[in-house]
């Protein structure tokens, strides 16, 4: 069977490349700790990021980087969106000349505002990449656990495209094909900030009617800043959008809820980051759409109040008043 390759040994990581691995594809999953690599290979069991999953056993681990992209059929990205481009530079050398990379990370880089799929470009110039990002609703520990899920698989290359939808999906993995990439990587980028501001909701008490208007008026910021940078409306209406949204801002095992959860209770960011073995990638998604929206002038309320709580210093409790005493308009 074609090799596939997934670097990032995370929760959602692991949980892809057992995946593929289960329908008989020769994985390779690049771990990047020592410690997590010796303990995966003699346990079989990714203790640290998703304990009591076994993992299949054609499932190939290894530390170098080279070894694992080397020849694959494409490339799953499944390292935190801060590190992409670091570890494309890497990679680089090792990958085809026209790699297939599937983005399986959800976020905005910080330091140079770029969407994960201008990561890529910039960092593989010159060898032709062809991108592609997974995203939608969908809990690493739910889809290991082979219950239901339906993501979006974004791409411009049907071909490939059609390729790679195949190879993931089964019986409890749906995956469909969206041409409107730009807006499948900015839902599942965005919707992690709104996730922070649920959260925050719930841990001040505010009940249901606070967090179904979040979640409605989040998709509408999310639409806003999409068709600002290209991106097709509609698109947000769809898995990695409206789903991924409704998922994050209401299950339990998000962590940006949980981060904001724990906000809107009273907790410091700084205690609640280093309490975490895991990445919520909305603290730092907040930071990179807050100044996204500034620079292309879209209204972006409900971000703007994230950012505050997290960069600023305001009280939770002042942000939701200054949502609610804006200036009354139109929906």
């Amino acid at each position: 069977m074609e090799k596939i390759a997934v670097v990032g040994a995370g929760s959602w990581g692991t949980t892809l490349a057992n995946l593929l691995a289960g329908k008989g594809y020769a994985v390779h999953l690049w771990v990047r700790e020592p410690e997590l690599l010796e303990a995966m290979r003699s346990t079989r069991i990714n203790a640290w990021f998703l304990p009591d999953i076994q993992l299949h056993e054609g499932l190939q681990l290894s530390s170098e980087l080279g070894r694992v992209v080397g020849g694959a059929a494409f490339t799953v990205m499944a390292v935190p969106c801060q590190f992409l481009r670091q570890v494309l530079a890497e990679a680089r050398n090792d990958l085809p000349d026209s790699p297939a990379v599937v983005c399986a990370s959800k976020g905005i880089e910080v330091s140079r505002l770029k969407t994960m799929s201008e990561v890529v470009w910039e960092e593989l110039q010159g060898k032709k990449p062809r991108y592609f990002v997974l995203s939608g609703p969908s809990f690493a520990r739910e889809v290991s656990q082979g219950l239901p899920t339906a993501v979006a698989l974004g791409g411009t290359d049907r071909t490939t495209g059609q390729s790679i939808q195949e190879a993931f999906s089964q019986q409890h993995f749906r995956v469909y094909f969206n041409s409107d990439y730009k807006g499948v990587e900015l839902g599942g980028a965005v919707k992690n900030v709104m996730a922070l501001a649920a959260g925050v909701s719930d841990g001040l008490g505010f009940g249901s009617d606070a967090r179904a208007a979040l979640i409605t008026r989040g998709l509408a910021e999310m639409s806003r800043l999409g068709e600002a940078m290209g991106a097709q409306a509609k698109t947000f209406m769809g898995l990695s959008g409206l789903g991924d949204l409704v998922l994050t801002c209401t299950g339990d095992l998000s962590r940006n809820r949980q981060v904001g959860l724990k906000l809107g209770q009273g907790q410091s960011l700084s205690r609640i980051l280093e309490g975490m073995t895991m990445v919520a990638e909305g603290v730092k998604t907040t930071e990179a759409v807050y100044q996204l929206s500034r620079r292309l002038a879209v209204e972006m309320p409900i971000t703007e109040q994230v950012y505050a709580m997290l960069y600023q210093g305001q009280n939770p409790a002042d942000s939701v008043r200054e949502l609610m005493l804006r200036e009354l308009k139109e929906e």
